[in-house]
C-alpha cells in the first residue's frame, strides 16, 4: 500500500469510518482526497449494492408500521427485535458502504436529531425516520429539520402525537428551540415555548393501535404567536404551511447557524474548536440557505482543519467499526443468533456503546472524556484482540488469512511490522510502536523471517492486535 500523506489520511479519517488500503486506492483514483470528498457528496452516483443487498438480511427493516406491530401483537416479533435489527444493519452499512461521506453525516444528524431506538411511543416509525435522516443527510438543513421534526417518529418520543388545541404538550416545542435549533442562549421565553408547541399541534399518530400518522386540522391551535423573531396570525385551521414556515425561519435564524457550526466542527475538528472557523462553517452555512455540503466545504477548506490532525478520539462504536474495516471483516448473510452480523450488535455494546441508545433527546457526547475511561480503554483492546486473532464471532464472517499479511520473504521482524502497520495505521511505524509490537509478538527485531513456517500465526494476530491499541488507530 501507498503511505497515504498525513493530509490525505487526515480527510479520509475524519469523513469515513475508518482509512483502509482500498479507500486510499478509491481517493488516488478519484484525482485525489479532495476530489474524493467532492464525489461523496453526491452519493446516488457512488454504486453501493453490496452494502445495500445487507439490508435484505434483516426482514423487520422492509416491513410497514402496522405490519411490526400486528406481529409483535400476535406475539410472532419482539419490539427489541426491531430496534436491534436496525443497529445491526447501521453497523454493517458504516462498515461496507462505499458511500462513507453520507454514512459519517447520517450519524451525526442521528445524533443531533436524537430518537432512542426502542422508544415505546416510536419504535414503529423509527425504521423510517433513519432512512429519512440518511436521505436529508447532504441535503439543506431547513429540510432536514422539518421532516424530523414533523416525522410520526419524533411526534410520538416528544408527544406531539397527542399534544392538541385542548390539551397542549410543550415538550417537542421546547426542544425544536433548546436541542435543534437556536439553542438556550437565543433568548426565547417560556411564552414562546407554548407558541412553539401550539405551532406544531394538528399532527396526530395512532399511538398503541393503528400507529397511523395524520394531520388533524381540528387538534391545531389556532391563534397569534411570537418565537423570537417570527410571527404569525396563525389563524387557518389547517396549519401545516405556518408550522412548516416557522421550522423554516428557526433553520435560517444565525443563532442556529452558529450553534450547527459548531457542532459540526465540535464533530470533525477537535473538542474545542477555535472560533475562527466556527464562524466560517456559520457564514457558509447562511450564505447557501442552509446547504450542508456548503458548510462541510467551508470547514474543510479553512486551516483550522488541517491543523487538527488525530486530535479527535474515536467513540467505542469508531473503533470497533474501523477495527472491521482494517483488518477486511467479511460479514455473511446471518443464519444463527451468533453469526457475526448479529453479534455486532452486543460487540459494540461490549465496548460500551451501539447505535441510537443513547436515552436522552440530546444525544451522544462527542467529546474524548466521555471515551477514555480506563474501562473503555479494556473493552477496546480486548476487541481488539478477539478480532486480530478471529476469536469471536467465529461463524457467519470470513477472516483474513493471517499469512496474508505478511510482506514479501524474507524480511526482518521491524520491516514485517513497518509494512503492517502502514496498512493498518496508514502511516509508518515510529520506535515506540516497532519496539511494542516486537515485544508483543515476542521476537526481536532484527529476526530475520524467511518462509511464513518461521512465525506463528499467533505472533501475527498479536502484532495486528498491538497496532489497533496504539493511539494511532483509536483517534482519528
Amino acid at each position: 500500500m501507498r503511505t497515504p500523506s498525513k493530509q490525505t489520511r487526515h480527510l479520509l479519517s475524519r469523513f469515513s469510518w475508518g482509512v483502509t488500503p482500498r479507500l486510499v486506492t478509491e481517493a488516488g483514483a478519484a484525482g485525489g482526497p479532495q476530489a474524493w470528498f467532492e464525489g461523496q457528496l453526491k452519493p446516488l452516483r457512488i454504486a453501493d449494492t453490496s452494502a445495500a443487498t445487507m439490508r435484505g438480511w434483516f426482514s423487520t427493516l422492509s416491513q410497514s408500521p402496522q405490519s411490526l406491530w400486528g406481529k409483535v401483537q400476535a406475539d410472532q416479533l419482539e419490539v427489541s427485535t426491531v430496534g436491534l435489527d436496525l443497529a445491526r444493519w447501521t453497523i454493517l452499512q458504516r462498515t461496507y458502504s462505499r458511500r462513507q461521506l453520507r454514512e459519517v453525516m447520517a450519524a451525526f444528524w442521528s445524533d443531533f436529531l436524537h430518537i432512542p431506538i426502542n422508544d415505546a411511543g416510536s419504535w414503529p416509525h423509527r425504521i423510517r425516520y433513519d432512512s429519512m435522516i440518511r436521505a436529508h443527510a447532504l441535503g439543506r438543513f431547513d429540510q432536514l429539520l422539518t421532516a424530523s421534526v414533523l416525522h410520526p417518529a419524533m411526534g410520538g418520543y416528544l408527544d406531539n402525537a397527542r399534544s392538541t388545541r385542548l390539551k397542549l404538550n410543550e415538550n417537542l416545542g421546547r426542544e425544536v428551540l433548546e436541542l435543534y435549533t437556536v439553542g438556550l442562549d437565543s433568548g426565547y421565553t417560556e411564552a414562546m415555548v407554548v407558541d412553539s408547541a401550539r405551532l406544531l399541534t394538528g399532527y396526530r399518530v395512532d399511538l398503541f393501535n393503528t400507529w397511523r400518522a395524520r394531520y388533524v386540522p381540528t387538534d391545531h391551535a389556532t391563534g397569534a404567536v411570537r418565537v423570537l423573531g417570527f410571527s404569525s396570525a396563525n389563524s387557518a385551521a389547517d396549519g401545516r404551511s405556518e408550522t412548516v414556515r416557522y421550522l423554516r425561519y428557526l433553520a435560517h435564524h444565525p443563532a442556529t447557524a452558529d450553534r450547527l457550526a459548531r457542532r459540526l466542527c465540535v464533530r470533525f475538528v477537535s473538542d474545542d474548536p477555535p472560533q475562527a472557523i466556527v464562524r466560517a462553517v456559520a457564514r457558509a452555512y447562511t450564505n447557501s440557505a442552509t446547504s450542508i455540503p456548503a458548510a462541510l466545504r467551508a470547514m474543510v477548506q479553512h486551516p483550522e482543519f488541517g491543523s487538527a490532525v488525530s486530535s479527535k478520539v474515536r467513540t467505542p462504536l469508531e473503533d470497533v467499526i474501523a477495527t472491521y474495516r482494517v483488518l477486511d471483516v467479511r460479514a455473511q448473510r446471518p443464519r444463527t443468533p451468533s453469526d457475526f452480523a448479529n453479534a455486532v450488535v452486543f460487540m459494540t455494546n461490549c465496548m460500551g456503546q451501539r447505535p441510537f441508545e443513547w436515552p436522552r433527546p440530546d444525544g451522544p457526547p462527542d467529546a474524548a472524556e466521555a471515551y477514555t475511561s480506563a474501562s473503555r480503554m479494556l473493552a477496546s483492546w480486548t476487541t481488539h484482540q478477539s478480532l486480530a486473532g478471529g476469536f469471536t464471532p467465529t461463524s457467519g464472517v470470513v477472516y483474513r488469512e493471517p499469512y496474508s499479511w505478511l510482506p514479501p520473504l524474507p524480511a526482518t521482524v521491524g520491516e514485517i511490522i513497518d509494512d503492517v502497520g502502514r496498512r493498518v495505521l496508514a502511516r509508518p511505524s515510529n520506535t515506540l510502536i516497532r519496539r511494542a509490537a516486537a515485544a508483543r509478538m515476542g521476537l526481536p527485531l532484527r529476526t530475520r523471517v524467511r518462509t511464513p513456517a518461521d512465525i506463528a500465526e499467533r505472533r501475527i494476530s498479536a502484532l495486528l492486535a498491538c497496532l489497533l491499541d496504539t493511539p494511532q488507530h483509536m483517534t482519528r
